[in-house]
């Protein structure tokens, strides 16, 4: 359903997104968008007797968003794992990206250094 209203130019009723679900059924699909509205997702306006939705985020801040609950997640339960598995798989997908890391971990490190002295 994001998907949908990201690919559409303005804010869309359940009626307008309708025909791109046939499958969901049309209070299926009023409730999922109501339930991602009352979680910050989606925003909505009253427009008549219904209701016009947008994403509240760009498809980049979504996937931004996403990805740092995960590592969130991921670090709550034993970071170092977490890292360790991150850096394997960055390095066995992008050995410049693995650098770069690098270069930002330094980089950290020096300003947090600085910070304290």
């Amino acid at each position: 359903m994001l998907e949908a209203l990201w690919q559409r130019e303005s804010a869309a009723s359940v009626r307008d997104l309708q025909p791109g679900f046939p499958e969901i059924a049309y209070t299926t699909l009023m409730t999922t968008l109501d339930r991602l509205h009352r979680k910050g997702v989606l925003a909505r306006e009253k427009h008549g007797r219904a209701f016009l939705y947008r994403p509240e985020l760009t498809r980049p801040q979504f996937e931004s968003a996403r990805a740092a609950d995960a590592f969130r997640v991921a670090f709550e339960g034993g970071g170092s794992l977490a890292v360790s598995y991150f850096i394997q798989a960055v390095g066995d997908h992008d050995r410049d990206l693995l650098d770069e890391l690098e270069t930002l971990v330094k980089a950290h490190r020096a300003e947090v250094r600085s910070k304290r002295g």
